[in-house]
């Protein structure tokens, strides 16, 4: 049965709402990035770029590198951008765009975020990267979801009692990566750890300008939490969302962090544009294995 026009919505030219994309422009392999100005910065380095388009924050450029077909779309800030692009990169790959039906077979993509990051454990520094193997998320958006059959729960639990979480706030929850794309991806120059994905950048992560904070002991609680011997080991916006409901749509997502700040130490990269362009490099490689 045919998914109405209100809730699967198509632009005069077929293509999906936001991301303006027709099935034909998307890769099986899909880069994520924050930045507009980032997609440039990695498919500089392709063989051959077939395909341009940009509409508000969403930008996408779909091209070669090393004869492997890839998408690099930037996101904007945040896991309610999230929400649209993973929403609608699925839709392109399962939902047939001419009679508006599910397919019958799914399509598997593999999602890459290759992103900025700050840590919060003195052993993380600046300059370097890290694999995010789980994600928690402080941003709710799991919740709107059938999704507790994907979620850690214990983990999540034990993470609530330790910090005392605020009950107005929205419950955290913790998903997993792939452990396909966190063998390929990587290597003993990255570190691995649980990333931390909030809601905005300033209080959620513990920063204070002119604003009190709820709880202004966060970011040490987080640091020192541990759950089966794994720690939180970096704050950043979008990672939880993304493993989420790639694991929910039957996706392979993985998140490749640049630390450019080290919150338990005060420091922030001297340079954090080439450790982010070094990432690049380093997970372009990675992928055309």
């Amino acid at each position: 049965m045919p998914i109405e026009a209100s809730e699967f919505i198509q632009n005069s030219d077929g293509s999906v709402y936001h991301l303006n994309l027709l099935p034909k422009h998307l890769a099986k392999t899909v880069i994520l990035v924050g930045d507009p100005n980032r997609v440039e910065r990695i498919t500089r380095h392709f063989d051959k770029v077939e395909f341009k388009l940009k509409k508000r924050e969403f930008y996408t450029q779909t091209g070669y590198y090393k004869g492997k077909r890839i998408s690099v779309i930037s996101t904007g800030i945040g896991p309610d951008n999230i929400d649209i692009v993973l929403n609608e990169l699925d839709a392109l790959v399962n939902i047939d765009f001419e009679t508006r039906e599910l397919k019958k077979e799914i399509t598997s993509l593999d999602i890459i975020r290759i992103g900025t990051s700050g840590s919060i454990q003195k052993e993380v520094p600046v300059d370097s990267f890290l694999i995010s193997e789980s994600a928690i998320g402080f941003d709710g958006l799991l919740h709107f979801y059938e999704s507790e059959h994907i979620q850690n729960s214990e983990f999540a639990d034990a993470f609530s009692q330790h910090l005392d979480w605020f009950k107005k706030k929205a419950a955290p929850y913790v998903v997993d990566g792939s452990e396909k794309l966190i063998s390929r991806m990587a290597s003993s120059r990255l570190h691995k750890g649980v990333t931390a994905t909030n809601i905005g950048f300033y209080g959620p992560q513990g920063r204070i300008l002119r604003l009190a904070l709820q709880d202004d002991k966060m970011n040490d609680k987080l640091a020192s939490f541990s759950f089966n011997n794994k720690k939180i080991t970096n704050l950043e916006m979008e990672t939880s969302a993304i493993y989420g409901l790639s694991k929910l749509l039957g996706h392979n997502a993985i998140s490749m962090n640049a630390i450019i700040a080290n919150r338990a130490a005060g420091t922030f990269s001297k340079d954090p544009k080439n450790t982010v362009d070094e990432l690049i490099q380093y997970s372009l490689e990675q992928l055309a294995k």
